[in-house]
């Protein structure tokens, strides 16, 4: 399993940085955010054993079962929450993770500026834009995006640093990536999160600072037995 793993991360990390050369751009302007979640700690560690120290989980419980002792051997590693976060689960958020990049809504953005005072622990956000306003997902939509970004940056004081995005499925998704990098482009954020295992090179081209990148690395997803709440 090590071996697979690493080799899988090797060639990501190498059509990651092929891509951003043929862009203009330095080979390691682009971060990969490994996306373990439904996968063991033990496969996790496999990943951490080949170098690797930024991982994506898109359920609060499922990384406090996996990453608090991970940490106790490799305290590098950085975890970014990159599915939709419960106001329940903000505190557990905050003290747990190093990046949410699903900010969606003003109750969560003032639930995260509420914790973060009372923890004394500001950790970089992104901003998610449902860009496809596809009603079943998560994201402010574009039409309120400035509005949202201006609020959190001003009155919560959030440390917004960036965008995040996931374009339909079933669309190219060339022009959700433009659409992104527009609405950053006008609020000078530098932080653009788009692009998965299918078209992250895609995203690359438009300007991706971040990739998140689960099945080209482990395999198809598999299902986690989830303790008990």
């Amino acid at each position: 399993m090590e071996e697979v793993i690493a080799a899988n991360l090797a060639t990501v990390r190498g059509r990651i940085e092929a891509v951003a050369r043929g862009a203009g751009r330095p080979a390691d302007a682009v971060t990969l955010v490994a996306v373990s979640k439904t996968n063991p700690a033990g496969v996790v560690r496999a990943a951490l054993a080949a170098g690797h120290r930024v991982f994506g989980e898109n359920r609060v419980q499922e990384a406090l079962e996996k990453f608090p002792g991970l940490r106790g051997e490799f305290p590098d590693l950085r975890l970014h929450l990159i599915g939709p976060l419960q106001t329940n689960k903000v505190k557990e958020a905050v003290a747990h993770f190093d990046v949410i990049e699903t900010v969606d809504r003003p109750r969560l953005a003032e639930a995260l500026a509420r914790e973060m005072e009372r923890a004394g622990r500001r950790l970089p956000c992104l901003i998610e834009v449902n860009t496809g306003e596809e009603a079943q997902k998560a994201g402010i939509f574009p039409a309120a995006a400035d509005d949202f970004i201006e609020d959190c940056r001003g009155r919560l004081g959030l440390p917004i640093e960036g965008l995040m995005c996931v374009p339909p499925h079933d669309e190219e998704p060339s022009p959700h990536f433009a659409l992104l990098r527009e609405i950053a482009r006008r609020h000078d954020l530098k932080v653009l999160s788009m692009g998965m295992s299918a078209d992250f090179e895609t995203a690359i081209r438009f300007g991706a600072t971040h990739v998140r990148v689960g099945t080209a690395i482990f395999g198809a997803r598999k299902a986690v037995q989830m303790a008990a709440k």
